[in-house]
């Protein structure tokens, strides 16, 4: 069971890890033993996240997000299983921690006249600079 705030847990049930090669430090360790971790979480399916976290997540996981709704984090930075498994746990609890933060709303605001003024001042300025770019008579 994994707690990512006072409110919300994972169940043991949500995830799955299988152990795959990793790439990188380990000289020949690497070719023998597979200490890369592949954690998958069971997002859509989870009873225990709200419907706007599910989607905020989704955007913010973008390609590891899978077709059925999981999703999939790598960790094979480290040599061994247990330091992976314990970096992809931490990846999936930042991530849910940043999907759980509600985006603040836009309001919409005029803009002055001033800047209206200033803007077309700037255009009238770089138009004119263009317009003296042309061909040169004799």
């Amino acid at each position: 069971m994994i707690r990512i705030n006072e409110n919300i847990t994972i169940e043991d049930w949500e995830l799955t890890e299988s152990f795959i090669r990793a790439s990188g430090p380990g000289g020949q360790n690497v070719n023998k033993v597979s200490t890369a971790v592949e954690l998958r979480f069971e997002a859509a399916r989870s009873p225990h996240l709200p419907p706007d976290v599910k989607s905020r997540l989704k955007r913010l996981a973008g390609r590891r997000w899978t077709k059925e709704g999981a999703l999939i984090i790598t960790a094979e930075t480290h040599r061994t299983q247990a330091r992976n498994r314990e970096e992809a746990e931490a990846k999936l609890i930042d991530l849910i921690q940043k999907a759980l933060i509600r985006p603040k709303k836009r309001i919409r605001t005029r803009p002055t006249l001033a800047s209206k003024r200033r803007r077309l001042e700037a255009k009238k300025q770089r138009g004119a600079i263009k317009a003296l770019r042309g061909k040169v008579d004799d």
